[in-house]
This record gives C-alpha cells, structure tokens and sequence, in this order.
C-alpha cells in the first residue's frame, strides 16, 4: 500500500473535518426551526385534524389491576389481570401466585373485548346467543371476567380477570379493579 504525503493527509483530514461541521451545523440549524412555521402546523388546520382523547395512567391502570389482583387473593383465588388502554393496547399485566398459564392471555383477551364493545364480558355472552359470529372477532373472548373502565361514559380502557374457577368471580374481581378508580 502506497503511503500518502503529509500534504495529502493534511488536505484530507481538513476536508472531512469540514463536512462534519456543516452537517453539525446544518443539523442544530433544522432542529432549531420554529415549529410554528413547518407546513404541517398551518393557522387554522389544528382544530380540524387534531382529536384529543382520554387513557388512564400507568399509574392508575396498575392501581386497577393490582385491586382487583388483591381481591381475588382475599378469596384465595389465583389470577391473572390486564388493563388494556382504548386503543385494546396492553398497558399492564399482573400474574397472581399460582395463576395457570392460560390466565395473563386470557385477561387481555378479556379486557380487549370489555372496551371494545363498553361492556361487562358477561354482557356480551348473552348477546352471542342474537350474534354468535362475534365470537369469531380476533382477539376477543367472550367469558365473563372482563369490565369497561369508562369516563364520562365512554369506554378508556379495560380491564379483565382470568383464573377462577367461574367467570362470575373473574368479573367481580375486574369490577373491584373499577370500583378501585373512583375512591
């Protein structure tokens, strides 16, 4: 390998230290543009195309699920519970001791149709006797264990409970979870 000149390796490293400052520069330049003036923040557009919308915290999606986790312990159950926010989006999972393996699933699955229709899952057992093709819904599962966590009456969030032996205890446990929110 042919060895380069100083003048070369001089020339060579001013250029590239060259390009490393404009790209510096040019980079803190754009990040600092006012975002006000960016296309997609034109006057007047933001009320039209912008919808707000209201989820429960970390926080207080943890507090729900380990309620109604504390509540199944109470009656020495062992489950598992799931807060999903509006979206069906998983926010917490709380897997109780002991709890089979089937549970923390089946508690998303659960929460996931509780907000999905803003309704107790044992609610939505006895629709499936009008519609039972709603069952055939991905990601959905019609036993009672599942509770909508509402505000304002809309649905927020869901919260389902898996692991008793029936799904009357499971929804029980799910609605102390709700019941939890509103102290």
């Amino acid at each position: 390998m042919k060895k380069l000149s100083l003048r070369t390796r001089v020339l060579t490293g001013t250029a590239v230290a060259a390009t490393l400052v404009a790209g510096t520069v040019g980079a803190v330049t754009a990040n600092a543009a006012d975002p006000a003036v960016a296309p997609a923040a034109k006057a007047g557009t933001a009320g039209k195309n912008v919808t707000q919308s209201t989820h429960l915290t970390v926080e207080a999606a943890t507090e729900a699920a380990q309620a109604a986790l504390d509540a199944a312990k109470k009656e020495n159950q062992r489950v598992s519970v799931a807060v999903v926010d509006r979206n069906g989006n998983t926010v917490v999972t709380l897997r109780g001791d002991g709890a089979g393996p089937q549970s923390p699933e089946s508690a998303v699955k659960k929460a996931y149709t509780a907000v999905s229709w803003n309704a107790t899952t044992s609610d939505l057992v006895e629709r499936l006797e009008q519609t039972p093709n709603l069952k055939d819904i991905p990601g959905t599962l019609f036993l009672g264990g599942g509770a909508p966590i509402q505000a304002k009456g809309a649905p927020i969030a869901g919260i389902g409970v898996a692991g008793a032996p029936s799904g009357d205890l499971d929804e029980k446990f799910a609605q102390a979870g709700v019941a939890s929110l509103t102290k």
